[in-house]
């Protein structure tokens, strides 16, 4: 058994009291999730962060913190997944890009509507990331280190 690292990141973007999330289709099913997505070779998290929320919802966002590094064994495909939640500030977006085709939407939620789509949030791993930002728990950037 090849044993490879699912290592992804996520972004959690609050602005006018409203979260930016995306819907998307997996397996006949409505999810909902942060922008979202694995670190491809060469880039850094932080990187793979910002491309993420660009090529998920249109929008440039500007990471400021680390939420949290959490750790999911996903029950649907036995995998483990390791994510770095970062907040971040929506910086603009752009309105000649289009977002990836396996998004549905690009959205701002309110917390009480992410709440009420619970049963179809991605994994737990997405209210936990907002939850911890809501409850101010955020981590320097500086904690993570590059050598190229």
């Amino acid at each position: 058994m090849v044993n490879q690292i699912h290592l992804t990141v996520a972004v959690v973007v609050e602005h006018k009291r409203r979260f930016l999330m995306v819907r998307e289709i997996r397996n006949g099913i409505e999810l909902y999730n942060q922008p979202a997505g694995h670190v491809e070779s060469g880039e850094t998290p932080m990187e793979a962060a910002i491309r993420e929320a660009l090529e998920e919802t249109t929008w440039h966002v500007v990471p400021t913190a680390i939420i949290s590094f959490t750790t999911f064994r996903a029950p649907a495909n036995d995998i483990t997944y390791y994510r770095l939640a970062f907040a971040a500030n929506a910086d603009r977006s752009d309105p000649l890009r289009v977002i990836d085709s396996d998004i549905e939407e690009a959205m701002w939620l309110t917390y009480e509507e992410i709440l009420q789509k619970r049963q179809q949030l991605r994994s737990p791993m997405v209210l936990e990331a907002i939850e911890d930002y809501r409850r101010g728990i955020f981590y320097s950037l500086d904690l993570l280190k590059t050598h190229r």
